[in-house]
């Protein structure tokens, strides 16, 4: 039985949600930060469950083929880029399969339908420098000097980080410019500990399509001493505008609701997918804009709008997703909790000239049952949704969506909401989700309630971390409002009795017990085609004109081939 201190040899064979390597010993799995599956490791214990332990590296005696020396020289410590020590293919490979995994295990969804339904995972170009927003704790050492960076994981202990590689080249430079100002003027920082001190974060933000840069001193008082000189430090440094958001209750949250703007319009305005969006302080807003941009991209795809359509975006922050969706339908509503979100919502609707815009201020789970209901409405649209299934009700034009967009944070949707959601029914959902496990969750009551999960494609927003960006396209079983009587003879078929000998999962399952290997509905297909077995054509047929088809590796070809002649089909 392991216990803590013992030193132990392990390979690293796998990797658990948040990155680490996982070992197992006699079947027992253990968790090592900072290990890479592949690696050959002492293993010091550090803690020790009913049904699982942690450690961490000794000292590595083989490593993984997919390891490398991190770039970043504090990542060890730091409690974001968990994956930097990760070769970026090998991060992309574990991302997509943790995505599939939580569809699988907690989602409920088949293998088959997963096979048919999944898209390769869409990678950065550049996974360093992406960050378009940084939100630095500011303290003090064990020395008593101010310090500035990032939590070290599970605490806040701040481990100074003057540069971090994901966050814009000027950054660095900013946030000594502030400290170096708070240092002359005797500024303290916050102390949790006791509740005093003034200093509790600096926030930045840079616009990517103009370069220009907000800052945000996050203040305990909206009493701001050496106001004048905190300006002229800041402006000194490059930034082009800055606000202090107050911030003084005992409490997490990083942001408070007062904003005193210091100098500059207090806001940022950026370009994404040809629109023009204003940020403030609070604005949600996604941190990667050139992956946000392919989401956006994908989110249309998903939607097939038309003219004649009305979407309704929910959890829709400033509005991104909303006038995306717009400038391709008849009118979108917005649905979105924080207020000021909502205001510069309409603001950048107003700005891009998109009058086909509503935005409601309020929980989804809380507007959206009383939507249905017809007991709230919003300007521009109908009290009330009428049923599709009475005639007399009208059209789209009396306020039913064909689509709904979810985005919700990483916690993803409440439950009435998504109760709500299915009491709309949409024809399409499209789920947009930061979270792999919430989004199995909440899928697996939207494909209770009759959905089908038709594509999803993971991406990788968050680079050099453990966490991944997802988006699904889901649609009704059954939307079919004609039906046509046909007759078949049964020989137009042409089902041979090759492929009457056994199914699909029939020899997955061979081949799996047999062979261990995992092999799809599409490898299988090749290989029936290769030996002259009549296909379907869907099987076959790539999801998109751009798209190019994976070739079976020989080695399944092989199993597969033994399955199929273990079942007599050549």
């Amino acid at each position: 039985m392991l216990k803590k201190n013992d030193l132990i040899e392990l390979e690293i064979t796998a990797a658990g949600a948040n990155g680490e390597g996982i070992g197992k010993i006699g079947g027992f799995p253990v968790f090592i930060k900072d290990s890479v599956p592949g690696d050959r490791c002492m293993i010091r214990i550090t803690r020790v469950r009913r049904n699982l332990a942690y450690g961490h590296i000794d000292r590595i005696l083989e490593p993984s083929v997919h390891r490398i020396r991190p770039e970043c020289p504090v990542s060890a410590r730091c409690g974001g880029c968990t994956l930097q020590a990760m070769d970026y293919a090998s991060e992309l490979d574990f991302k997509e399969k943790r995505v599939r995994d939580c569809l699988h295990r907690i989602g409920g969804i088949v293998e088959d339908v997963l096979d048919q339904a999944s898209e390769p995972i869409l990678g950065a170009e550049d996974p360093f420098r992406y960050r378009n927003k940084a939100q630095y704790p500011i303290g003090r050492d064990r020395n008593g000097e101010i310090v500035a960076g990032f939590y070290a994981e599970r605490s806040h202990e701040i481990i100074p980080c003057g540069d971090c590689l994901i966050a814009p080249v000027e950054f660095p430079g900013i946030l000594k410019a502030f400290t170096d100002y708070m240092k002359e003027a005797g500024l303290p920082p916050y102390d949790e500990a006791s509740g005093s001190g003034l200093v509790r974060h600096l926030m930045l933000r840079k616009a990517f399509s103009s370069g220009e840069i907000m800052a945000v001193p996050v203040l305990t008082s909206e009493k701001i001493p050496h106001r004048k000189e905190m300006t002229e430090a800041l402006m000194r440094a490059g930034v082009a505008t800055a606000a202090a958001n107050i911030n003084p209750d005992t409490t997490n949250v990083i942001l408070g609701k007062m904003n005193i703007v210091l100098f500059g319009t207090g806001f940022l305005e950026d370009r994404l997918c040809g629109l023009t969006f204003r940020l403030s302080p609070q604005s949600f807003y996604q941190v990667n804009p050139v992956q946000a941009e392919r989401i956006y991209d994908i989110v249309l795809e998903y939607a097939g709008l038309k003219p004649e359509d009305e979407a309704w975006d929910i959890c829709c922050g400033i509005g991104t997703i909303s006038l995306c969706l717009a400038k391709h339908c008849r009118r979108v509503l917005g649905i979105e909790i924080s207020e000021e979100a909502v205001r510069d919502a309409r603001a950048n609707a107003k700005r891009n000239g998109l009058s086909n815009t509503v935005f409601m201020a309020g929980a989804a789970e809380d507007l959206l049952p009383r939507l249905v209901a017809g007991d709230v409405s919003a300007e521009g649209f109908d009290r009330g949704l009428p049923s599709r299934e009475d005639p007399a009700a009208g059209s789209l034009s009396q306020g039913r969506p064909s689509v709904i967009v979810l985005d919700p944070p990483r916690s993803g949707m409440e439950e009435d909401a998504l109760n709500a959601v299915i009491s709309i029914k949409p024809e399409r959902v499209v789920y947009v989700s930061c979270d792999p496990a919430t989004l199995a969750r909440d899928l697996k009551l939207l494909l209770a309630a009759g959905y089908a999960l038709r594509r999803y494609r993971p991406i990788d927003q968050f680079c050099r971390t453990s966490h991944v960006e997802t988006i699904c396209l889901l649609s009704k079983l059954s939307s079919a409002k004609h039906h046509i009587e046909i007759n078949v003879d049964m020989d137009e078929l042409d089902l041979t009795s090759a492929e009457a000998k056994a199914t699909y999962e029939e020899i997955r399952n061979w081949v799996q017990e047999k062979y261990g290997l995992h092999v799809t509905n599409l490898n299988i297909a090749q290989v029936k085609q290769k030996h002259g077995i009549i296909e379907r054509e869907n099987y076959n047929k790539p999801k998109s004109p751009d798209s190019k088809q994976p070739g079976c590796p020989e080695e399944k070809v092989k199993a597969i081939e033994d399955a199929m002649r273990h079942f007599q089909m050549i």
